[in-house]
C-alpha cells in the first residue's frame, strides 16, 4: 500500500538520496564495551594468549 502526497505523488514514487556516511545502526553499542561491562580500558590478550590451553596449540 502506498500514501499519496499533497502534491499526489506516490510514497513509493520519492527521491531517496543515499550517502556513504549514513549509519543505521552502530558498530559497537555502549553497553558491549569494557566500560559497559565495568571493566577497566585496555585487554588482557597477552595473558589470555600465555594461558591457553595446550591443546588449543
Amino acid at each position: 500500500m502506498s500514501t499519496r502526497e499533497p502534491d499526489g505523488r506516490a510514497d513509493d514514487d520519492r527521491a531517496v538520496e543515499l550517502t556513504d556516511d549514513f549509519v543505521v545502526l552502530p558498530e559497537q553499542t555502549a553497553d558491549d564495551t569494557d566500560h559497559g561491562w565495568g571493566e577497566r580500558a585496555g585487554g588482557n590478550d597477552d595473558w589470555l594468549l600465555a594461558e591457553r590451553p595446550p591443546h588449543w596449540g
